[in-house]
């Protein structure tokens, strides 16, 4: 325990340090109370286990790369940025036990991360009330940037409002109108559900039945019984993680995925690599991929990243690779256009602020009216083998829509979301 006498000298040398710092013309950093003078601590808060760990991992990465690109530059406001990681386990009362954690005792002056929209609505109003900002990178729901946004929070992850209408025309034309959809019973599979009801509504198509299955549902065989018998156009598979895989291969199992179209809101390449060759088919929404003009551009920066990426890990970066790069990356870019981890200004410096990034064509923003990142999603359609340069390459782009054309309205948004700034 350090005494008074110590306390005082630190004081002294830190008031001489930024009285030197403006006799030259430096803005002094002063640190927030509890912050370490020397480091800028960032939590992340990611299911390392369960139902959503290979996700978890993925986005932990992406941020970790984001983190080392700071810190080779010289770090933030001058500091070196490190993150404090926490395994949520996809579970929103331990979502906040976590968040709380990170923030008063490893004293992280903003929060990022999370898979499960459960979660991420739970560390939302967390954040929310421990004053700090927190960029949902990965959690889905409708909800985070709708009736539940918050002036600290932020996504990057596209809504299931965009996913369901970036996807629901495209598999109308291409299979038909009578839908049969199998849906995870929380936050996110809600949400998903009722986006495809307003593209059913508006396209002429019928939900002829839908299943709610619980989160970490190993055995489907009750919901995919009933599947043929209803005779739809095609199955809307919607859960994600390991119940996306052990859906997907029961159904081919079932011999479901001979006879029947299969598709849904986004796949991940974490999911669709997990799959026999036999089980990998459909047409589905993908929010990023590593290759394709249409996703990265000719950018040689973003081949580098991918590059850099893959010989680290072994497997080219994902789309929670993605998410948790420019989770973290836009994160600090706050922080350092602030000029401080006050949590108000760092909001105030991301919403709208336009931005490029070497890993997406085309230009981005946080929309000011709900924080929900605006950015183009994509249909692809399944490579069983990838192809024989690369094993890994199982997605065939074949559309692409821009936010605006996928995403509700300002006016729409302006209904159900109120910022609520701090006075």
């Amino acid at each position: 325990m350090q005494g008074p006498s110590l306390r005082r000298d630190r004081f002294i040398q830190g008031a001489a340090a930024g009285a030197a710092a403006a006799a030259f013309g430096v803005p002094a950093f002063i640190p927030r109370r509890g912050e370490a003078a020397d480091v800028i601590m960032i939590g992340v808060t990611e299911p390392y286990s369960g139902v959503y760990a290979a996700y978890g991992e993925s986005e932990t990465r992406g941020a970790q790369a984001a983190v080392d690109a700071w810190n080779k530059k010289g770090g933030v406001l001058g500091r070196q940025v490190k993150m404090a990681k926490e395994d949520e386990q996809s579970d929103p009362g331990i979502g906040v036990q976590k968040a709380r954690k990170l923030v008063n005792q490893d004293k992280c002056v903003a929060l990022m991360g999370t898979v499960s929209s459960a979660v991420s609505l739970s560390i939302s109003g967390a954040a929310n009330a421990l004053g700090v900002p927190f960029i949902d990178s990965g959690g889905h729901t409708d909800d985070v940037t709708g009736k539940d946004c918050k002036w600290n929070t932020f996504r990057v992850c596209h809504s299931t409002w965009m996913e369901t209408h970036a996807t629901g025309a495209t598999l109308a034309k291409k299979f038909g109108k009578k839908w049969y959809l199998i849906t995870p019973d929380y936050a996110f599979g809600h949400s998903l559900s009722a986006g495809y009801r307003d593209v059913a509504q508006k396209l002429g198509a019928t939900i002829v039945h839908e299943d709610l299955t619980p989160l970490g549902t190993t055995d489907f065989s009750p919901y995919l019984t009933k599947v043929l018998p209803a005779k739809p156009d095609v199955l809307l598979i919607l859960p994600q993680g390991d119940d996306f895989i052990n859906c997907v291969k029961q159904a081919n199992q079932f011999g479901i995925l001979k006879r029947i179209p299969a598709g849904g809101p986004q796949v991940e390449l974490e999911a669709v690599w997990a799959l026999p060759p036999e089980a990998r088919v459909g047409f589905w929404g993908v929010e990023w991929y590593y290759k394709g003009a249409s996703v990265l551009g000719n950018n040689a920066a973003g081949a580098k990243w991918v590059a850099d990426y893959r010989k680290k890990y072994g497997t080219p970066p994902t789309a929670r690779s993605f998410f948790g790069y420019t989770a973290m990356d836009r994160l600090l870019w706050g922080i350092s256009e602030a000029k401080s981890t006050d949590p108000v200004k760092i909001a105030r410096a991301l919403e709208g602020t336009h931005f490029t990034s070497p890993l997406v064509a085309g230009t981005l923003f946080f929309r000011k009216e709900d924080h929900q990142m605006m950015w183009p999603m994509w249909t692809a359609e399944i490579r069983a083998k990838g192809t024989p340069e690369d094993k890994y390459d199982v997605f065939n782009i074949i559309d692409r829509e821009p936010a605006l054309a996928i995403e509700q309205t300002v006016a729409e948004k302006a209904k159900v979301c109120k910022m609520n700034y701090p006075s």
